[in-house]
């Protein structure tokens, strides 16, 4: 069980994931702990988060990192190119052992020339699919219905005027996970881990944010959502402000 939450920005990407590890026997879950499930790779230069079977992400993490040593990620392809060959051989290398479909999906963040890509490979496929500034945030996992349209609420609120910074996109993203996180009926679960590709002096770095920085952006969350309680006393008009009227309901 997974929720992974990908952002692309104007100064980079942030990628980010509950962090829950659920052990089965079949179709009984037995036990869950924490787990890590996002990525620095390849001299941190790309981000990598997976949902599914553990076993097809570390094979897709040598797949990205072999790719990487043999200049698949160099300035003269397209990110198009970089996703369908990655795509391409992952597929090869699941179907060395008759992996099913629908059996791993992940995100991948990483520079191209002087631009950031987020690319999503779909669970039920895993065909890739790059975030743009027209569609640039995403979902997966077992909490994406509860992701999503949280989503939804932050990009119209939040994210009104376009496609976010870096650090607008951190906050977003560990306060989606936290939702999914309270509310999931189970399997999602804590700790929340984000990574980060940025632009720094001209070069992109990828980066796990710190203890303290994701300590920093729940504050700011539990912060938002206090901001949110307050507002019910202006409904109720307890806050020496007029409330807004109500609609007159007529038979």
């Amino acid at each position: 069980m997974t929720i992974l939450v990908g952002v692309l920005c104007h100064d980079g990407v942030v990628v980010g994931a509950d962090g829950a590890m659920t052990f089965s026997a079949g179709q009984i879950r037995t036990i869950e702990q924490p787990a890590k499930k996002v990525y620095v790779l390849c001299e941190e230069h790309i981000i990598l988060a997976g949902t599914g079977e553990v076993g097809m992400g570390q094979r897709f993490r040598e797949v990205v990192e072999g790719a990487y040593k043999q200049g698949l990620f160099k300035s003269g392809n397209t990110p198009v190119n970089v996703g369908t060959a990655l795509s391409a051989l992952a597929i090869k290398n699941f179907a060395s052992t008759n992996a099913p479909n629908g059996s791993f999906g992940a995100l991948l963040a990483f520079p191209l020339g002087d631009k950031p890509q987020l690319c999503e490979f779909a669970v039920s496929n895993f065909q890739p699919e790059l975030k743009t500034p027209d569609i640039w945030y995403v979902s997966m996992g077992s909490g994406q219905l509860i992701v999503d349209p949280f989503l939804a609420l932050i990009r119209r609120v939040f994210w009104n005027d376009g496609i976010p910074s870096c650090q607008d996109a951190a906050f977003a993203v560990h306060w989606a996970i936290t939702h999914a996180i309270e509310v999931n009926p189970g399997g999602v679960n804590k700790p929340v881990n984000i990574g980060m590709l940025k632009c720094i002096e001209g070069k992109f770095r990828a980066a796990l944010l710190s203890a303290e920085e994701l300590a920093a952006h729940a504050e700011n969350v539990s912060g938002v959502e206090k901001h949110l309680r307050k507002y019910k006393d202006i409904l109720q008009g307890n806050a020496g402000i007029d409330p807004p009227d109500l609609p007159v309901v007529r038979d």
